[in-house]
């Protein structure tokens, strides 16, 4: 029996894909079309776009601590979403980006998002980075409680998801973690190289190691197993 395949289009929105974005990153709208080609495909069962959805007030914006710069500055962050105080790591600290209702958290309207079945709206709790479409930075699953729209390894496994396929910004961050998680949670999890961009050139490599630690497969546009989708 085949497998039924899902796509995760990771944050593909105006503030990180347009060059006058606030957090734009490099690339990002070379991936386009091949992620319409992936949203096109009928070979893929599920197709999922993921969205920052942050309140004016997040943690992670430089803006709302004193002193502190975009990028280069840092703060510990507790976990006081899992009731867990005691709990903190470093978060990087990034310009305003991706503000619930406005432009820069649009979806790019080049996307054929017609073809989405499923927009995950995370990043909600101003107390916490959310990275992964899955859970918080410290693991937490918030859907209902004001972290995340949508609980997505319920979702996917609704849809009797066995193979997931990612791709999107940033591949150093987003979808990185996203793609961890979609292992984690027991999927068949492929991250396609070059339908991502990462903040930072330089990491793909170390994100590349961690993928094979966590058991997710890069592959190229070009290998048979993307072939197959696109035919």
């Amino acid at each position: 029996m085949a497998s039924k395949i899902a796509l995760i289009v990771v944050d593909m929105q105006h503030d990180f894909c347009h060059p006058q974005g606030s957090l734009s990153v490099s690339g990002a709208m070379e991936c386009v079309p091949l992620v319409n080609r992936l949203l096109d495909s009928r070979k893929i069962s599920y197709k999922v776009a993921t969205k920052d959805w942050h309140p004016q007030n997040h943690i992670s914006f430089a803006s709302n601590h004193d002193g502190k710069e975009p990028f280069t500055s840092f703060i510990q962050m507790s976990n006081h979403v899992g009731g867990k105080p005691d709990e903190k790591m470093q978060q990087r600290l990034w310009p305003d980006h991706c503000v619930q209702k406005t432009k820069g958290s649009e979806l790019l309207s080049e996307l054929h998002l017609g073809k989405v079945d499923l927009i995950i709206e995370k990043g909600s709790d101003e107390r916490v980075e959310m990275y992964s479409a899955f859970s918080d930075s410290f693991g937490n699953m918030t859907a209902g409680r004001g972290g995340v729209n949508y609980d997505l390894t319920a979702k996917l496994k609704e849809q009797s998801i066995d193979d997931v396929y990612v791709v999107g910004i940033a591949g150093d961050y987003c979808v990185n973690y996203t793609a961890l998680d979609a292992a984690k949670a027991g999927f068949k999890t492929y991250v396609i190289e070059d339908g991502q961009r990462c903040v930072s050139a330089d990491s793909w490599k170390d994100v590349c190691q961690g993928f094979i630690k966590g058991g997710v497969t890069v592959v190229g546009e070009q290998e048979h197993v993307v072939q197959s989708l696109l035919e």
